[in-house]
């Protein structure tokens, strides 16, 4: 008598905010990729309604009755892109798991190039951004931001990876160890280390609807992604200090000699920029860690609206 083989489980996770038009479009990119995995992998996807407004969640429940691989878990409130994603690893059930958003920015086809990089031997695989359908100014802040936070981070960050990557569950296990109010994905992913390879990539233009994604959300998730990944704005003050020292006894001298008000005033303003601004990224931490103490979830599942993965 033979023994069946027992296939790896891979879970796709997939985080969702109002895209009611774009859930049909991407399960059609992904309908081939499950069906070429299925001969060696039982492939899920779990989608993670973060609390969409729109019909997201009709479009979810219809595709979870017509095919049984399809599973998803709703939000009780919209807790934001990386708490969606942190909630994806606490719930996802298999051996492998692959995030992925469903625009389709990130092409579904690439996950056969991760599973083949991963049947090589990596742990973890990721989509490398080199280029994207966008404007000169926005890539250039992109890039600023990438080597900005790899230059000040306190460990290893890996320049143009962003959260469309698979990984085994030992690399799962070690980033949800991560007990963090502000959870920063792609830091963690970096952090754990583990043999890792990233596959070079042009992200494209959504497949429908509207980015949920401004410059100004833009701008938080650079401060928030900072923050989370480096202490070094809590240290500048002391790298800083004996420059402000010498800053400001210069000033003052120039001042006792010329009795120049405006001298004065540049002098009073160094002083109070040096000071606030100490201040304020002290507190900036302080309340990240006053939040971390609290210990609240980042997330709270609606079970009522909500088809998870069968233990």
């Amino acid at each position: 008598m033979s023994l069946e083989i027992r296939r790896q489980h891979l879970t796709v996770i997939c985080p969702v905010f109002n895209e009611e038009n774009t859930v049909p479009l991407f399960f059609a990119r992904m309908l081939p990729v499950i069906e070429s995995l299925s001969s060696r992998y039982k492939v899920d996807l779990l989608f993670l309604n973060n609390a969409s407004t729109d019909g997201t969640y009709r479009a979810l429940e219809g595709l979870a009755r017509n095919h049984s691989f399809v599973h998803y878990i709703s939000l009780s409130a919209n807790v934001g892109y990386q708490k969606s994603l942190e909630c994806g690893l606490h719930h996802a059930k298999g051996d492998l798991l692959s995030f992925i958003d469903v625009d389709c920015e990130d092409p579904p086809e690439m996950i056969l190039d991760f599973v083949q990089s991963y049947e090589e031997g990596y742990d973890i695989v990721y989509g490398e951004r080199i280029d994207r359908v966008e404007n000169g100014f926005l890539k250039a802040l992109r890039k600023l931001f990438y080597h900005v936070v790899r230059r000040i981070a306190d460990e290893d960050i890996i320049l143009y990876m962003a959260e469309f990557a698979f990984f085994t569950t030992e690399v799962r296990d070690a980033i949800i160890r991560d007990r963090n109010s502000f959870p920063f994905i792609r830091s963690s992913i970096a952090r754990v280390g583990f043999r890792r390879k990233g596959i070079p990539y042009k992200r494209q233009r959504r497949i429908a609807g509207e980015t949920h994604y401004n410059f100004w959300g833009m701008a938080l998730f650079a401060v928030a992604g900072m923050l989370s990944s480096s202490t070094l704005m809590l240290r500048l003050p002391v790298y800083l200090l004996p420059f402000w020292l010498v800053a400001t006894g210069l000033l003052g001298a120039w001042y006792l000699r010329d009795n120049d008000a405006w001298v004065l005033l540049a002098n009073l303003l160094l002083v109070c920029a040096y000071i606030g601004g100490s201040i304020a990224f002290i507190a900036l931490y302080v309340a990240r860690t006053y939040k971390n103490g609290l210990g609240r979830p980042n997330f709270v599942v609606h079970r009522r609206f909500s088809h998870p993965q069968p233990d």
